[in-house]
């Protein structure tokens, strides 16, 4: 049953009552029964005023999909990808969910606060074949991306000793 249905059913019974209209009980009942009239009929917009907005707001998310499906690629938008020097890595917060770009620094480091929720991300870099594995910095010809654990004494002699053929 309906609000609109339920102040009906109240003012019938009210009615069937056949109360004398001039005592002082009967009027406060009927200033009740007018007030839920109010009340109801002010609902009754409300629930179609939202009714209305919810309609508009579907009608906007259909449009913004569309949008979205013309203007932006399959992959989602990331800002690391604007950036041309150095290299980023995607890292996804395992609190938030959300790809955060760090940069190789950054993730050398091993550390670094979600920007999206605060939370503490460590990386534990152990078999991992990074640029600047050896601690260089980038002033030796050492292979950066080779498997073996290089022994480097780049800042005496400029050039990488490993013993590896890669």
């Amino acid at each position: 049953m309906t609000i609109k249905e339920k102040l009906a059913y109240v003012k019938g019974l009210v009615e069937g009552l056949e109360l004398d209209p001039n005592k002082p009980e009967v009027k406060v009942l009927s200033e009740l029964v007018d007030l839920l009239d109010n009340i109801t009929k002010n609902v009754s917009d409300l629930e179609d005023s939202y009714d209305d907005l919810a309609d508009k707001i579907d009608e906007i998310d259909a449009d913004l999909g569309c949008l979205e499906d013309d203007f932006y690629e399959e992959e989602p938008y990331c800002k690391c990808d604007e950036v041309d020097d150095g290299v980023f890595y995607e890292v996804t917060c395992p609190k938030c969910n959300e790809t955060v770009c760090v940069s190789e620094p950054i993730l050398l480091d091993g550390r670094i606060d979600c920007p999206n929720c605060g939370e503490n991300l460590e990386f534990d870099l152990d078999g991992l074949s990074l640029k600047d594995k050896c601690g260089c910095n980038d002033h030796c010809d050492c292979d950066p991306y080779c498997d073996c654990e290089p022994e480097c004494d780049c800042e005496s002699e400029n050039k990488c000793e490993t013993d590896c053929n890669c």
